[in-house]
């Protein structure tokens, strides 16, 4: 019988010192883990963690998946999800004639997680292991195109205000100026992580990694009051476990019933398993 480990993180905030005086202040991002959890225990996962806000470390995200990798073997599922601000640094392992490549990070509660160290901790799992992968964060390519999809009828859609200053309290973004910031005063600190995790060092995923993400690269996701709109609609279209098709189907009715400025994206990388992929969503 399949074993299934779900971990589940939620963050309304973040260390101020480590963010530049910034605190990352958020609503429904711990909702968000909770719900997932409930969900997760709904589906008959029996080994659950969930780390809100201050718990949500570094160390403790590390933890937790290194646990689940020692232990979960072909078949076997890992259910992970984020809900917090997404953010940026330059990208030291993309090609050379992109070298204004970013990654995304996630921003934990002592510092940002790169996406390329999340990569790294999937590679440890054994292969077969299928890893079912949600963020609820944004994902916003360059700021350039950040700036580009600000537009005053993109703002008063999703986050009901015209004034870029105001999408702070309402999207999943870390501030343009405070990535920056951030990233000029613990540069060291990032780009020593990306030369540790340099692209030729990395081998090929065993496991399968299904993510399904809030919104694409360049669209932000936003906030809400109960749950984040993404992991609320996920909710709805679930419905209590009465959805019955496979991931795809789920995606593509997550997807319809979000707003344009706000597409979910469904990513798969690794070792093939169509079997996966047409599961219903969330089977162990």
């Amino acid at each position: 019988m399949a074993r299934g480990i779900s971990l589940h993180l939620g963050l309304n905030g973040v260390d101020p010192n480590e963010y530049g005086g910034w605190n990352g202040k958020l609503i429904a991002c711990e909702n968000d883990a909770r719900s997932m959890d409930q969900l997760a225990k709904d589906a008959g996962f029996q080994e659950r963690t969930t780390l809100l806000t201050s718990d949500a470390t570094v160390d403790n995200v590390t933890t937790e998946l290194r646990k689940a990798a020692r232990v979960l073997t072909a078949g076997d599922l890992l259910f992970f999800t984020y809900s917090g601000h997404g953010g940026q640094i330059p990208d030291l392992n993309g090609p050379e004639d992109e070298p204004d490549r970013l990654d995304e990070t996630m921003c934990l509660y002592d510092r940002e997680y790169i996406d390329d160290e999340l990569y790294k901790e999937f590679e440890g799992f054994a292969e077969g292991v299928r890893i079912l992968c949600l963020l609820d964060c944004c994902h916003s390519g360059s700021g350039v195109k950040v700036r580009e999809i600000l537009t005053p009828q993109a703002l008063e859609e999703q986050f009901q205000t015209t004034d870029p200053n105001e999408v702070e309290t309402t999207a999943r973004i870390m501030p343009l100026d405070k990535q920056r910031e951030v990233y000029d005063r613990d540069q060291q600190r990032y780009d020593d992580i990306q030369r540790k995790l340099n692209a030729r060092d990395t081998r090929d995923l065993g496991a399968t990694v299904l993510l399904i993400s809030a919104c694409q690269d360049n669209q932000l996701a936003a906030d809400g009051f109960q749950n984040g709109l993404f992991t609320g609609t996920l909710l709805q279209v679930w419905n209590g476990g009465k959805f019955p098709g496979g991931y795809k189907a789920f995606h593509r009715e997550i997807l319809s019933q979000m707003p344009a400025t706000q597409s979910p994206n469904f990513f798969v990388t690794g070792h093939a398993n169509t079997r996966f992929i047409r599961q219903r969503p969330f089977t162990i």
